[in-house]
């Protein structure tokens, strides 16, 4: 799967939470503000989407709607291994680590960390 540049996945983003198929319109109103994307840019963009096989588009009238193709949990999955492997050699004690050291997770996050792992156990027993 391939991975997408930040301006497509923000799209992508959009159209995952949406409720069902979403215009173009839709999809700007939802974009952020802080960065002036013009609409003949958001239509590159999710013509590129459509390409790549991540979205559908299907015309009603004279409306697009666009609906993913690609499940959000798979495209995360697949980014995280890539992320972990690149940035980590596969180490779980490197990647905890790094977030421990670089104050991104505090102790209540090594808690809940600890309580999933303590679950997973279980689950394979």
């Amino acid at each position: 799967m391939k991975k997408l540049p930040d301006s497509e996945l923000e799209l992508m983003m959009i159209i995952w939470h949406s409720q069902g198929p979403v215009t173009r319109m839709d999809i700007e109103a939802k974009l952020d503000k802080s960065r002036d994307i013009l609409p003949n840019t958001v239509l590159s963009f999710l013509s590129r989407l459509e390409d790549k096989g991540f979205i559908k588009k299907e015309k009603q009238g004279k409306i697009n709607y666009y609906s993913p193709l690609v499940d959000e949990d798979k495209y995360l999955q697949e980014e995280g291994k890539s992320i972990f492997k690149k940035m980590f050699g596969n180490s779980l004690s490197r990647f905890v680590t790094s977030l421990y050291d670089g104050n991104a997770i505090g102790e209540e996050d090594l808690t809940e960390l600890r309580n999933m792992l303590d679950e997973m156990d279980d689950k394979k027993k």
